[in-house]
Protein backbone atom coordinates (compact mmCIF):
# COMPACT_ATOMS: atom_id res chain seq x y z
CA UNK A 1 0.00 0.00 0.00
CA UNK A 2 1.41 3.36 -0.97
CA UNK A 3 2.03 6.13 1.46
CA UNK A 4 -0.65 8.85 1.11
CA UNK A 5 0.53 12.28 0.12
CA UNK A 6 0.31 15.23 2.47
CA UNK A 7 -2.26 16.93 0.23
CA UNK A 8 -4.64 13.96 0.42
CA UNK A 9 -4.04 13.47 4.14
CA UNK A 10 -4.82 17.08 4.96
CA UNK A 11 -8.42 17.55 6.00
CA UNK A 12 -10.60 20.29 4.50
CA UNK A 13 -10.96 23.52 6.48
CA UNK A 14 -14.48 22.82 7.74
CA UNK A 15 -13.36 19.44 9.15
CA UNK A 16 -10.81 21.28 11.34
CA UNK A 17 -13.38 23.58 12.97
CA UNK A 18 -13.63 23.09 16.76
CA UNK A 19 -17.02 21.39 17.04
CA UNK A 20 -16.81 19.51 13.71
CA UNK A 21 -13.38 18.08 14.45
CA UNK A 22 -14.48 16.96 17.91
CA UNK A 23 -17.57 15.30 16.45
CA UNK A 24 -15.43 13.37 13.97
CA UNK A 25 -13.05 12.03 16.61
CA UNK A 26 -15.76 11.17 19.16
CA UNK A 27 -17.43 7.80 19.61
CA UNK A 28 -19.77 5.98 21.97
CA UNK A 29 -20.98 7.88 25.02
CA UNK A 30 -18.80 10.90 24.26
CA UNK A 31 -20.39 11.27 20.83
CA UNK A 32 -23.87 10.88 22.32
CA UNK A 33 -23.18 13.61 24.89
CA UNK A 34 -21.75 15.93 22.24
CA UNK A 35 -24.67 15.37 19.86
CA UNK A 36 -27.21 15.89 22.66
CA UNK A 37 -25.50 19.13 23.65
CA UNK A 38 -25.38 20.31 20.05
CA UNK A 39 -29.09 19.57 19.54
CA UNK A 40 -30.07 21.54 22.66
CA UNK A 41 -27.74 24.40 21.75
CA UNK A 42 -29.06 24.57 18.18
CA UNK A 43 -32.64 24.64 19.48
CA UNK A 44 -31.69 27.56 21.72
CA UNK A 45 -30.04 29.46 18.84
CA UNK A 46 -32.94 28.78 16.46
CA UNK A 47 -35.45 29.97 19.05
CA UNK A 48 -33.46 33.17 19.52
CA UNK A 49 -33.01 33.90 15.83
CA UNK A 50 -36.54 33.06 14.68
CA UNK A 51 -38.57 34.02 17.76
CA UNK A 52 -40.83 36.45 15.83
CA UNK A 53 -41.66 33.68 13.34
CA UNK A 54 -42.11 30.89 15.90
CA UNK A 55 -44.05 32.78 18.58
CA UNK A 56 -47.74 33.37 17.78
CA UNK A 57 -47.84 36.61 19.79
CA UNK A 58 -45.47 39.37 20.89
CA UNK A 59 -43.73 38.93 24.25
CA UNK A 60 -45.77 41.78 25.83
CA UNK A 61 -49.04 41.19 23.95
CA UNK A 62 -52.07 40.61 26.15
CA UNK A 63 -54.91 41.06 23.65
CA UNK A 64 -55.83 40.56 20.01
CA UNK A 65 -58.81 41.16 17.71
CA UNK A 66 -60.99 38.88 19.84
CA UNK A 67 -60.30 40.83 23.04
CA UNK A 68 -58.06 40.53 26.10
CA UNK A 69 -56.24 37.28 26.75
CA UNK A 70 -57.46 35.26 29.75
CA UNK A 71 -55.24 35.41 32.81
CA UNK A 72 -53.58 32.26 34.15
CA UNK A 73 -55.32 30.22 31.50
CA UNK A 74 -54.32 26.55 31.30
CA UNK A 75 -52.69 25.27 28.08
CA UNK A 76 -55.20 24.91 25.24
CA UNK A 77 -55.35 25.12 21.45
CA UNK A 78 -54.76 28.89 21.32
CA UNK A 79 -52.27 29.19 24.17
CA UNK A 80 -50.33 25.93 23.98
CA UNK A 81 -48.32 26.68 27.14
CA UNK A 82 -50.99 28.74 28.90
CA UNK A 83 -50.94 32.39 29.97
CA UNK A 84 -49.46 34.32 32.89
CA UNK A 85 -51.13 36.36 35.62
CA UNK A 86 -50.84 39.44 33.40
CA UNK A 87 -52.31 37.67 30.37
CA UNK A 88 -49.07 37.11 28.44
CA UNK A 89 -48.65 33.98 26.34
CA UNK A 90 -46.09 31.71 28.06
CA UNK A 91 -44.90 30.12 24.81
CA UNK A 92 -44.26 33.48 23.15
CA UNK A 93 -42.39 34.87 26.17
CA UNK A 94 -40.24 31.72 26.38
CA UNK A 95 -39.26 32.00 22.70
CA UNK A 96 -38.43 35.70 23.00
CA UNK A 97 -36.52 34.99 26.22
CA UNK A 98 -34.00 33.01 24.19
CA UNK A 99 -33.28 36.15 22.16
CA UNK A 100 -32.54 38.19 25.30
CA UNK A 101 -30.31 35.43 26.66
CA UNK A 102 -28.24 35.09 23.51
CA UNK A 103 -27.64 38.86 23.36
CA UNK A 104 -26.22 38.78 26.90
CA UNK A 105 -24.04 35.75 26.10
CA UNK A 106 -22.63 37.36 22.95
CA UNK A 107 -21.99 40.75 24.58
CA UNK A 108 -20.44 39.37 27.78
CA UNK A 109 -18.28 36.62 26.32
CA UNK A 110 -17.00 38.67 23.39
CA UNK A 111 -16.00 41.60 25.59
CA UNK A 112 -14.25 39.38 28.13
CA UNK A 113 -12.64 37.34 25.34
CA UNK A 114 -11.20 40.41 23.61
CA UNK A 115 -9.89 42.09 26.77
CA UNK A 116 -8.65 38.89 28.42
CA UNK A 117 -6.77 37.65 25.35
CA UNK A 118 -5.16 41.06 24.77
CA UNK A 119 -3.99 41.37 28.36
CA UNK A 120 -2.80 37.76 28.43
CA UNK A 121 -0.70 38.25 25.29
CA UNK A 122 0.95 41.42 26.55
CA UNK A 123 1.48 40.17 30.10
CA UNK A 124 2.84 36.77 29.11
CA UNK A 125 5.19 38.11 26.44
CA UNK A 126 6.56 41.21 28.17
CA UNK A 127 6.61 39.91 31.77
CA UNK A 128 8.21 42.17 34.36
CA UNK A 129 6.28 44.54 36.60
CA UNK A 130 3.28 44.67 34.27
CA UNK A 131 2.88 40.89 34.48
CA UNK A 132 3.09 40.89 38.27
CA UNK A 133 0.45 43.62 38.57
CA UNK A 134 -1.93 41.84 36.17
CA UNK A 135 -1.60 38.53 38.03
CA UNK A 136 -2.43 40.22 41.35
CA UNK A 137 -5.45 41.96 39.80
CA UNK A 138 -6.66 38.71 38.24
CA UNK A 139 -6.48 36.95 41.61
CA UNK A 140 -8.35 39.81 43.28
CA UNK A 141 -11.19 39.80 40.74
CA UNK A 142 -11.88 36.13 41.48
CA UNK A 143 -13.24 37.27 44.86
CA UNK A 144 -16.12 39.17 43.22
CA UNK A 145 -19.30 37.06 42.79
CA UNK A 146 -20.71 37.67 39.31
CA UNK A 147 -24.33 37.90 40.51
CA UNK A 148 -23.56 40.46 43.23
CA UNK A 149 -21.56 42.53 40.77
CA UNK A 150 -24.41 42.26 38.27
CA UNK A 151 -26.86 43.66 40.83
CA UNK A 152 -24.56 46.60 41.54
CA UNK A 153 -24.10 47.31 37.83
CA UNK A 154 -27.86 47.08 37.25
CA UNK A 155 -28.47 49.70 39.93
CA UNK A 156 -25.70 51.96 38.60
CA UNK A 157 -26.76 51.70 34.95
CA UNK A 158 -30.54 51.74 35.22
CA UNK A 159 -31.47 52.14 38.91
CA UNK A 160 -32.60 48.52 39.06
CA UNK A 161 -35.37 48.90 36.47
CA UNK A 162 -33.74 47.99 33.21
CA UNK A 163 -34.69 48.61 29.64
CA UNK A 164 -33.69 45.96 27.12
CA UNK A 165 -30.17 47.27 26.48
CA UNK A 166 -29.76 48.50 30.05
CA UNK A 167 -30.41 45.01 31.39
CA UNK A 168 -28.20 43.40 28.78
CA UNK A 169 -25.30 45.76 29.48
CA UNK A 170 -25.69 45.44 33.26
CA UNK A 171 -25.36 41.67 33.04
CA UNK A 172 -22.74 41.77 30.28
CA UNK A 173 -20.40 44.22 32.01
CA UNK A 174 -20.48 42.37 35.32
CA UNK A 175 -19.87 39.02 33.62
CA UNK A 176 -17.08 40.55 31.54
CA UNK A 177 -15.21 41.73 34.64
CA UNK A 178 -15.44 38.27 36.23
CA UNK A 179 -14.53 36.33 33.08
CA UNK A 180 -11.50 38.40 32.02
CA UNK A 181 -9.13 36.63 34.50
CA UNK A 182 -10.05 33.23 33.05
CA UNK A 183 -9.06 34.17 29.50
CA UNK A 184 -6.10 36.14 30.83
CA UNK A 185 -4.64 33.21 32.75
CA UNK A 186 -5.10 30.67 29.93
CA UNK A 187 -3.53 32.90 27.27
CA UNK A 188 -0.75 34.11 29.57
CA UNK A 189 0.28 30.54 30.44
CA UNK A 190 0.35 29.53 26.77
CA UNK A 191 2.31 32.61 25.74
CA UNK A 192 4.92 32.05 28.44
CA UNK A 193 5.36 28.49 27.20
CA UNK A 194 5.44 29.41 23.50
CA UNK A 195 7.75 32.41 23.66
CA UNK A 196 10.71 30.09 24.29
CA UNK A 197 9.96 28.05 21.15
CA UNK A 198 12.37 28.28 18.17
CA UNK A 199 9.83 29.90 15.82
CA UNK A 200 9.39 32.82 18.23
CA UNK A 201 13.14 33.21 18.73
CA UNK A 202 13.62 33.16 14.95
CA UNK A 203 11.08 35.96 14.54
CA UNK A 204 12.91 38.00 17.18
CA UNK A 205 16.29 37.42 15.51
CA UNK A 206 15.10 38.75 12.14
CA UNK A 207 13.93 41.95 13.83
CA UNK A 208 10.16 41.46 14.21
CA UNK A 209 8.56 43.91 16.62
CA UNK A 210 6.98 42.61 19.84
CA UNK A 211 3.50 43.42 18.52
CA UNK A 212 4.15 41.45 15.33
CA UNK A 213 5.43 38.48 17.31
CA UNK A 214 2.43 38.54 19.65
CA UNK A 215 -0.31 38.92 17.05
CA UNK A 216 1.27 36.97 14.19
CA UNK A 217 3.09 34.08 15.86
CA UNK A 218 1.68 33.69 19.36
CA UNK A 219 -2.01 34.58 19.09
CA UNK A 220 -3.05 31.64 16.90
CA UNK A 221 -1.16 29.07 18.96
CA UNK A 222 -2.18 30.43 22.37
CA UNK A 223 -5.95 30.49 21.80
CA UNK A 224 -6.70 26.89 20.84
CA UNK A 225 -8.44 26.04 24.12
CA UNK A 226 -10.65 29.14 24.19
CA UNK A 227 -13.71 27.48 22.55
CA UNK A 228 -13.95 25.26 25.62
CA UNK A 229 -13.95 28.24 27.99
CA UNK A 230 -16.44 30.03 25.72
CA UNK A 231 -19.11 27.34 26.10
CA UNK A 232 -18.72 27.13 29.87
CA UNK A 233 -18.77 30.91 30.30
CA UNK A 234 -21.91 31.13 28.15
CA UNK A 235 -23.78 29.06 30.73
CA UNK A 236 -22.54 31.32 33.54
CA UNK A 237 -23.72 34.38 31.63
CA UNK A 238 -27.16 32.85 31.15
CA UNK A 239 -27.48 31.94 34.83
CA UNK A 240 -26.36 35.42 35.90
CA UNK A 241 -29.01 37.03 33.71
CA UNK A 242 -31.66 34.67 35.08
CA UNK A 243 -30.56 35.42 38.64
CA UNK A 244 -30.87 39.16 38.02
CA UNK A 245 -34.39 38.75 36.68
CA UNK A 246 -35.42 36.41 39.49
CA UNK A 247 -34.25 38.89 42.14
CA UNK A 248 -36.10 41.76 40.46
CA UNK A 249 -33.06 43.58 39.04
CA UNK A 250 -33.51 42.41 35.47
CA UNK A 251 -35.35 43.70 32.44
CA UNK A 252 -38.85 45.07 32.67
CA UNK A 253 -41.47 42.70 31.17
CA UNK A 254 -42.69 45.32 28.71
CA UNK A 255 -39.13 45.96 27.42
CA UNK A 256 -38.14 42.35 26.73
CA UNK A 257 -38.88 38.80 27.76
CA UNK A 258 -36.53 37.27 30.31
CA UNK A 259 -36.75 33.79 31.83
CA UNK A 260 -35.60 34.74 35.34
CA UNK A 261 -38.27 37.44 35.67
CA UNK A 262 -40.97 35.01 34.52
CA UNK A 263 -39.83 32.51 37.15
CA UNK A 264 -40.07 35.22 39.81
CA UNK A 265 -43.68 35.98 38.87
CA UNK A 266 -44.50 32.27 38.73
CA UNK A 267 -43.58 31.64 42.40
CA UNK A 268 -46.95 32.80 43.66
CA UNK A 269 -48.70 30.78 40.95
CA UNK A 270 -47.11 27.53 42.12
CA UNK A 271 -48.87 27.67 45.49
CA UNK A 272 -52.21 27.85 43.66
CA UNK A 273 -51.52 24.83 41.47
CA UNK A 274 -50.72 26.92 38.37
CA UNK A 275 -47.68 25.02 37.15
CA UNK A 276 -47.34 26.15 33.55
CA UNK A 277 -46.17 29.72 34.19
CA UNK A 278 -42.96 28.53 35.86
CA UNK A 279 -42.39 25.12 34.28
CA UNK A 280 -41.56 26.21 30.75
CA UNK A 281 -39.21 29.15 31.52
CA UNK A 282 -37.46 26.93 34.05
CA UNK A 283 -37.09 24.12 31.52
CA UNK A 284 -35.70 26.61 29.00
CA UNK A 285 -32.95 27.62 31.46
CA UNK A 286 -32.14 24.03 32.44
CA UNK A 287 -32.04 22.63 28.91
CA UNK A 288 -30.00 25.53 27.52
CA UNK A 289 -27.43 25.33 30.32
CA UNK A 290 -27.34 21.54 29.96
CA UNK A 291 -26.78 21.77 26.20
CA UNK A 292 -23.94 24.29 26.43
CA UNK A 293 -22.34 22.38 29.31
CA UNK A 294 -22.46 19.07 27.43
CA UNK A 295 -20.77 20.66 24.42
CA UNK A 296 -18.04 22.22 26.56
CA UNK A 297 -17.37 19.12 28.66
CA UNK A 298 -17.34 16.85 25.62
CA UNK A 299 -14.85 19.10 23.83
CA UNK A 300 -12.69 19.17 26.96
CA UNK A 301 -12.66 15.37 27.20
CA UNK A 302 -11.85 14.95 23.51
CA UNK A 303 -8.98 17.43 23.73
CA UNK A 304 -7.40 15.41 26.55
CA UNK A 305 -5.85 12.15 25.24
CA UNK A 306 -6.24 10.60 28.68
CA UNK A 307 -10.03 11.09 28.61
CA UNK A 308 -10.61 10.48 24.90
CA UNK A 309 -12.31 7.20 24.02
CA UNK A 310 -12.03 5.58 20.62
CA UNK A 311 -14.30 2.94 19.20
CA UNK A 312 -12.70 -0.39 18.33
CA UNK A 313 -13.03 0.17 14.57
CA UNK A 314 -11.59 3.69 14.78
CA UNK A 315 -8.67 2.45 16.87
CA UNK A 316 -7.95 -0.25 14.29
CA UNK A 317 -7.98 2.33 11.47
CA UNK A 318 -5.56 4.58 13.39
CA UNK A 319 -3.26 1.62 14.08
CA UNK A 320 -3.30 0.51 10.45
CA UNK A 321 -2.60 4.05 9.24
CA UNK A 322 0.37 4.31 11.59
CA UNK A 323 1.80 0.97 10.45
CA UNK A 324 1.34 1.87 6.78
CA UNK A 325 3.23 5.15 7.17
Amino acid sequence: MSIPSLASARKPWFARLPVVSHLRMSSGLQRGMLIAGLVLSVLFIVSALFAPLIAPFDFAQSSDMSGDFPRQSAPDDKFIWGTTVTGYDVFSRTMYGARTAIWVIIAAVLMSLFIGVLLGLISGYLGGWFDRIMVVLADAIYAFPSLLLAIVMSIVISQGQSSLWGGIMAAAISITVVFIPQYFRVVRAEVMRLKAEPFVESAQVIGSSPWRVMFTHLLRNATRTLPLIFTLNATEALLTLAGLGFLGFGIEPTAASEWGFDLNRAMSDATSGIWWTGLFPGLAIVLTVMGLTLVGESMNDLNDPRLRRFSRKKAQRITQAGVTR
